[in-house]
């Protein structure tokens, strides 16, 4: 899937991802492949960007934003 992963003046990830976790306003989401489209509010915690499974990730800080999923991907304004 496409994920995207930016603040107001520069992408902070832009690619393919086998996962995207996320602090969701309810609770962490992992968001995979085909997602259902949905969008939520974001709390302070951590993004991690996994490209494959076996991927330990890559992590974002973010203390709020909102994202966005797609049937084809993701994208998380900070």
């Amino acid at each position: 899937m496409r994920v995207v992963i930016a603040k107001v003046d520069q992408n902070l990830f832009e690619g393919e991802a086998h996962s995207l976790t996320v602090p969701g306003a309810a609770g962490e989401m992992t968001i995979l492949g085909e997602h259902m489209p949905l969008i939520s509010t974001l709390k302070k915690g951590e993004i991690t960007v996994r490209k494959t499974v076996d991927d330990k990730g890559q992590t974002f800080p973010v203390e709020g934003g909102v994202i966005e999923v797609r049937h084809d991907g993701a994208t998380v304004i900070l």
